[in-house]
């Protein structure tokens, strides 16, 4: 099985893009709906899995124009996906990348020990996460579902506004 986790590494071979389908979107909170189901209708049906590829996709496109591109219209967010035996996508914002990273990764890190070894007194601070860059709303919990999500990982570029996710569907495909 794949290894659920997040790593830096700028020249991973999942970013090749070769044989991808391309698109670029507006920064526009109120299109993410429309950008996720043109993305989506690609998909077999099995991929779908009761709209969770389009909820997760919706979540990685809403963190690139929220926290990417700070809601500025005149950005763009560029997706490349296929859905070619498992489902991948990259997401590429035109922001300074996602800076507290290697922070959240050690947070998530202490969370899951937490859980692990059922420590359920220290597992209260580790509920959500927050920076000094998060909103009210933010707590961290749509990048912990991305984690579960794409079992294949996250792979972030070097400055951490372009991130690689990947899903496998059945344990014959998984890498």
């Amino acid at each position: 099985m794949a290894v659920r986790k997040m790593i830096v590494d700028e020249n991973h071979i999942l970013f090749n893009t070769h044989g991808m389908y391309y698109k670029e979107f507006q920064s526009d909170l109120r299109q993410v709906r429309f950008y996720t189901v043109f993305i989506v209708q690609r998909a077999p049906e099995k991929f779908k899995e009761v709209n969770l590829l389009e909820q997760q996709l919706s979540e990685l496109i809403k963190n690139a124009i929220k926290h990417g591109n700070k809601n500025d219209p005149s950005k763009k967010v560029k997706v490349w996906y296929d859905f070619n035996k498992r489902a991948k996508i990259i997401i590429e914002d035109e922001g300074e990348g996602f800076q507290q990273l290697e922070e959240w990764i050690k947070f998530n890190e202490e969370r899951n020990r937490c859980f692990e070894e059922h420590d359920f007194e220290n597992m209260e601070k580790f509920v959500s996460y927050r920076s000094k860059h998060s909103s009210e709303d933010d707590g961290g919990n749509a990048l912990f579902a991305a984690l579960e999500y794409w079992n294949g990982g996250m792979v972030w570029n070097a400055k951490k506004n372009k991130v690689v996710v990947v899903r496998y569907f059945s344990e014959e495909n998984e890498a």
